[in-house]
C-alpha cells in the first residue's frame, strides 16, 4: 500500500512541477530530480494521513473513535491519475474531479467504519481534505519564498 501511496504522490508531484520545469525555465535535471522526490514522499504522506485526519474528525462529533480505517487499493488507485494537474485549463478542474471522487469511496469507507451517516462521513472527509490541503499549500508557499530568497543570483 505504500508504494501505491508513493507513486500517487509522485504523480501529484509531477503534475505540480512539469510547468515549472519546461524547457527553457532554467531548471536543472538535478534539481528538477531532487524536487520530484521531496514533492513525492510529501504527497504521499499527506495521502496516507487524509484517512486518518477523517477518522479523528469523526471522533469528535461521535461517540467515540471507530476502530480504524485505511487505504485499499481500491480507494488509493485513483490517486495515480493526479498527474491531471499539469493540463492547461482543464487540470485543475480534473484534479478537483477526481479528488471528490476519492473523497466519496473514503466516506463510502468511513461511514459505516464510524457507525455515521454518509454526509456526515463525506463532510469529515471534506474537512480533512481541505485542512490538510491548506497545511500542505503554506509549507509549500514558505518553502519558495526560502528557496528564492537563499537562491544566489544568476552570474553575468
Amino acid at each position: 500500500m505504500a508504494i501505491l501511496l508513493l507513486l500517487a504522490g509522485l504523480s501529484e508531484a509531477a503534475g505540480r512541477l512539469l510547468p515549472v520545469v519546461a524547457p527553457g525555465s532554467g531548471f536543472s535535471r538535478a534539481r528538477a530530480v531532487a524536487l520530484l522526490a521531496c514533492g513525492a514522499v510529501v504527497e504521499a504522506a499527506v495521502f496516507a494521513l487524509w484517512p486518518l485526519f477523517a477518522l479523528a474528525l469523526t471522533g469528535v462529533i461521535g461517540p467515540g473513535a471507530p476502530a480504524g480505517l485505511v487505504w485499499t487499493p481500491g480507494l488509493a488507485a485513483p490517486l495515480l491519475l493526479a498527474a491531471v494537474l499539469a493540463f492547461p485549463l482543464l487540470g485543475p478542474v480534473l484534479h478537483l474531479v477526481l479528488f471528490v471522487g476519492v473523497g466519496a469511496g473514503l466516506a463510502g469507507a468511513l461511514a459505516p467504519a464510524a457507525g455515521i451517516g454518509w454526509w456526515t462521513a463525506a463532510g469529515c472527509v471534506a474537512l480533512a481534505g481541505v485542512g490538510l490541503g491548506v497545511a500542505v499549500e503554506a509549507v509549500r508557499r514558505l518553502a519558495g519564498r526560502l528557496n528564492t530568497a537563499w537562491t544566489p543570483a544568476p552570474r553575468t
